[in-house]
């Protein structure tokens, strides 16, 4: 299972473990990655997401699921977000 965000594309990085005695040694630091239910207005249907917790405060803050995937950049989205985003575009467009 990948440990990327579905919605702000964040992943793994990496840093130095420091110890008591300055010793250096790499490490990797995991974003904190939930499973959630999400629910689109727009479409009438949840989606099941995986995404970090600093990008469900992003979605909140811009009002959202439809709100959020409107402004995001298709290259930092899943292909299961693009998917999603593309079916709320073009029922926006129907209605």
């Amino acid at each position: 299972m990948s440990r990327v965000c579905e919605l702000t594309g964040k992943g793994p990085t990496t840093g130095n473990k420091v110890s008591h005695a300055n010793n250096k040694t790499r490490r990797r630091f995991l974003p904190n990655l939930n499973d959630v239910t999400l629910i689109s207005d727009v479409l009438g249907q949840s989606f099941k997401l995986r995404i970090s917790a600093a990008g469900l405060r992003s979605v909140d803050h811009r009002g959202g699921l439809d709100a959020f995937l409107a402004k995001a950049k298709n290259e930092e989205l899943s292909a299961k977000a693009l998917k999603i985003k593309k079916a709320i575009e073009k029922a926006q467009a129907a209605a």
